[in-house]
This record gives C-alpha cells, sequence and structure tokens, in this order.
C-alpha cells in the first residue's frame, strides 16, 4: 500500500473511560486519507475501560493514568502528550474534569464532544433530564473545552427528535449514532478555519 504524500497530519489523543465507541468512529475517520488527524495516543482514567481494547486492535500506544492524585496524574498526562507531540485532544466519555492548569499546560486544541444541545443540560444525566423536562428535541455537542464545564465554545450541534414513546436508553442511542458523525465533522471544521 502507497502511503500517501498528502498535508501531515495533526497528531491527536482521544480520552476515555468507557466503551470507546466514539474513539473507535474517530480512529476510522483518521484512516481516511483526507482526515486532517492521526490518532497517536489513548487515554484513560478507567484501567477497565472497554475501549482501552481499540489500541490493541488498531497499534495505537494506550496509557492508564490512576486518577487518585489528580495533580500527579495530569502532569505525567501532560508529559506524555509532549513526548508525543500532540497538538489536538479529543475527550470522548472521558469522566474527569479537566483541571484550569491542565488546559492552560497543553499548547494545543481541546475538544469535547457532550450528549446534549448546549447550553442546555451541562454535566450528567443529560437525556434523563431533557426527557422529564419534556423537551421536544435533545442531541449533541462538540465544543471546544475552557475551564468552565461544557462552556466552550459551540463547534457543531446536531439535533435528535425525542418521540412520544421514547426511553432514556432509545434515546441515548440515537443520540451516540449522531455523536460518530458530529465529531469527524467537527474536527474537520475545527482545522479548516
Amino acid at each position: 500500500m502507497v502511503q500517501s504524500t498528502g498535508p501531515k497530519k495533526i497528531k491527536s489523543a482521544v480520552f476515555i473511560s468507557g466503551t470507546g465507541s466514539n474513539l473507535r468512529s474517530l480512529i476510522q475517520f483518521s484512516k481516511k486519507n483526507n482526515s486532517p488527524i492521526s490518532i497517536d495516543l489513548i487515554i484513560s482514567d478507567n484501567p477497565k475501560a472497554k475501549g482501552l481494547k481499540f489500541g490493541k486492535i488498531f497499534k495505537i500506544s494506550k496509557k492508564v493514568f490512576n486518577y487518585d492524585h489528580k495533580i500527579i496524574a495530569e502532569k505525567k498526562i501532560i508529559s506524555e502528550l509532549k513526548n508525543k507531540n500532540i497538538k489536538l485532544i479529543c475527550l470522548a466519555g472521558f469522566m474527569k474534569i479537566l483541571s484550569k492548569d491542565f488546559i492552560k499546560s497543553f499548547k494545543g486544541k481541546i475538544l469535547n464532544i457532550h450528549p446534549s444541545l448546549l447550553p442546555k443540560y451541562k454535566g450528567l444525566d443529560t437525556h434523563q433530564r431533557a426527557m422529564s423536562n419534556r423537551e421536544k428535541y435533545s442531541g449533541c455537542t462538540v465544543h471546544l473545552v475552557n475551564s468552565r464545564l461544557d462552556s466552550g465554545k459551540i463547534i457543531l450541534q446536531k439535533k435528535v427528535k425525542i418521540s412520544k414513546s421514547e426511553t432514556v436508553k432509545s434515546l441515548a442511542k440515537k443520540v451516540l449514532i449522531q455523536e460518530h458523525k458530529l465529531y469527524p465533522k467537527a474536527i474537520r471544521k475545527v482545522f479548516s478555519l
């Protein structure tokens, strides 16, 4: 197979805590010739995160950091990112909040995908909250990360209709399908600006 001699891809890390379904879709996206990114590192705070298996499957270096001492964990992560020359972090179901110092000391872009139409429903239990409030729509948002929770500049959003027979589980599934499409589009948008 001939390696494409296109523009050099932006070295990226994906942070996960769980199943890694967004990680998998980002890896598939990164393999496309016209993708602006390569995924060079997977980071997790959870040694049991199912998504870590994608490191093995796709031969991507993976590291698990113990978050019992957040400051120490973040220092180690920053030095790992520097070693690998990472310029983009994609948070994909990473359940730890990055400190202001971490955000400041990382000299690149940090993106997050959130399962609601921000600024509505920041934080956790987004589907449950949207349904309890009888919203007609929910969805997902990709945004830049700043030091306030789920408050960074919005890059892209995708709306999902909440049907009459919706359950939290069915809504979560619908939104996740859209997340897998939205994240790559948002990354393209960020790097074409």
